[in-house]
């Protein structure tokens, strides 16, 4: 029987397998339609101190090979999270650990968001990349000296396993690492969408409200891999890897780049079924290749 739990960065996940921020809710709107126990984590949709509304209608478009969304961090503010939303997971979803994604204006923002989750939840994951909100987010994750200090500043807020959720629109990914595992982070999480536009070319007018939005789905998929790749060869801290994974192949690409864990994400819009036969296609392919366990495959690309 091949072995599926994971390490990462402190966090005991019992699988390889998680849901990526953003794209599952609050952790509990897929029960019933997705097989739990074939989860090592569930990511939240983002957090900040107070309630957010998000950008304007509209805020997704559909694309070739992927989707552009401009939703804006959408959230409740992290007191309603923790009143409502975490008891609820935990009475409808046992045993798989709960990720609070994270994210602030200031680097006071992110520090205070972080210590009101005090345990409640499992481990944290600061968004210091996402580019499509226009207050906070954006900015942090293409400065090494200001990611190390938001960095800093939420490693001495929590004791929870820190997981940085890193920006892929930069010139190379090392600087970035680097910051990270020098402030204090536990793990990385990569890649987040990658910048993108869509425009109606009748109207003349972009198609979302926020002109412009980030791309996710199979299109990122190399692109992926590759900083996945380049982040492995330049840290020891684990990788939980996400970005157009749609079967057992994309998972296992990014484990052989160097991630330790792998995320589900916008392929689970279209079929939730999708955690399912990525976890048993990638179980499969351990059986047939003689690993013992998944943890096995992370960083064991043979190079000519």
């Amino acid at each position: 029987m091949v072995n599926v739990n994971v390490n990462l960065g402190g966090l005991e996940m019992p699988t390889f397998l998680a849901t990526a921020s953003g794209t599952f809710g609050y952790g509990f709107e897929y029960v019933g339609a997705v097989d739990y126990s074939k989860l090592g984590a569930v990511t939240a949709k983002g957090i900040r101190v107070e309630q957010w509304p998000g950008n304007a209608m509209p805020r997704h478009a559909e694309v070739p090979g992927g989707l552009v969304n401009a939703i804006g961090l959408q959230g409740t503010g992290v007191e309603h999270f923790l009143k409502y939303t975490v008891p609820w997971y935990r009475q409808q979803v046992k045993g798989v650990p709960l990720i609070a994604n994270i994210w602030g204006s200031s680097v006071e923002g992110y520090a205070e968001v972080a210590a009101q989750m005090g345990d409640a939840v499992d481990a944290v994951e600061m968004n210091v990349s996402c580019p499509n909100v226009k207050a906070g987010g954006h900015t942090f994750g293409q400065d090494p000296k200001v990611l190390s200090e938001v960095v800093s500043a939420v490693r001495k807020a929590t004791k929870l396993p820190l997981i940085v959720k890193l920006a892929p629109n930069v010139p190379s990914i090392v600087p970035y690492v680097k910051a990270c595992e020098d402030a204090g982070a536990d793990a990385l999480s990569m890649i987040n969408t990658i910048p993108a536009m869509v425009i109606d070319i009748e109207k003349r007018v972009p198609v979302l409200a926020n002109v412009t939005g980030g791309l996710s789905g199979r299109g990122i998929h190399p692109a992926a891999v590759k900083l996945v790749y380049d982040a492995h060869k330049a840290t020891k801290l684990p990788i939980l890897a996400m970005g157009g994974v749609y079967e057992a192949k994309d998972a296992i690409e990014f484990l052989l780049a160097g991630a330790t864990a792998v995320a589900v994400g916008t392929a689970t819009f279209s079929n939730p079924g999708t955690v399912s036969e990525v976890y048993d296609g990638v179980v499969a392919y351990c059986e047939r290749h003689g690993f013992a366990s998944v943890s096995a495959l992370t960083g064991a690309l043979a190079e000519g």
